[in-house]
């Protein structure tokens, strides 16, 4: 026995697996968390502000307060997230890359961004896709498949094809794979 836990390809060290199993305790206290929040009065309220503040400042709601308290509560869960992120290794200022912020944008837009469960779906998706893409890609450009490129070419062909499908998203399904088109409508 080798301490690792796990079955078929996928294999974690304990620290690993540690890990993974308190990233998936925050991830479902966070669901859940904010899936109280948004079916409770404070996320009526907070949903009024996205769709007219104005409104919601006329019928005497502290709407400065209120944006205060939502930056509270994102604040905390992406520093949980942040924790669960560097536990592993360490903070290192490089990892904070523009694709990071890439890929959370398009995990955010591919299941949709005014939802609790599209954003969760999103980040499965795209983590499905960069892993399946990252795996064909290569081995189509070393089997001589893609013509001239090269297998590190290739690695970077899937950025491509990924943000083509992230601008038909954009295009074509704007409020994302779970969301609801009339959330998305402003009318002023």
């Amino acid at each position: 026995p080798t301490g690792d836990y796990g079955f078929g390809p996928w294999t974690f060290t304990a620290n690993q697996f540690w890990v993974l199993v308190m990233g998936m305790i925050f991830l479902v206290i966070s669901v859940l968390v904010v899936w109280q929040l948004t079916h409770s009065p404070w996320g009526r309220v907070i949903k009024g502000i996205r769709e007219d503040e104005d409104a919601v400042r006329a019928l005497g709601k502290n709407v400065f307060g209120y944006k205060m308290q939502a930056l509270i509560v994102g604040g905390v869960i992406a520093a949980l997230g942040g924790i669960i992120y560097v536990l592993p290794s360490s903070a290192n200022p490089m990892t904070f890359a523009t694709s990071l912020t890439f890929f959370v944008w398009t995990a955010l837009l591919l299941g949709g961004a005014a939802t609790v469960f599209g954003p969760l779906l999103g980040a499965v998706l795209f983590w499905v896709l960069q892993a399946f893409l990252g795996a064909l890609l290569p081995a189509m450009a070393n089997a001589g498949l893609l013509g001239a490129f090269t297998s590190s070419q290739a690695g970077a062909l899937r950025y491509v094809i990924i943000g083509v499908l992230l601008l038909l998203i954009v295009i074509f399904r704007p409020q994302g794979l779970v969301g609801d088109k009339r959330e998305l409508t402003f009318v002023k």
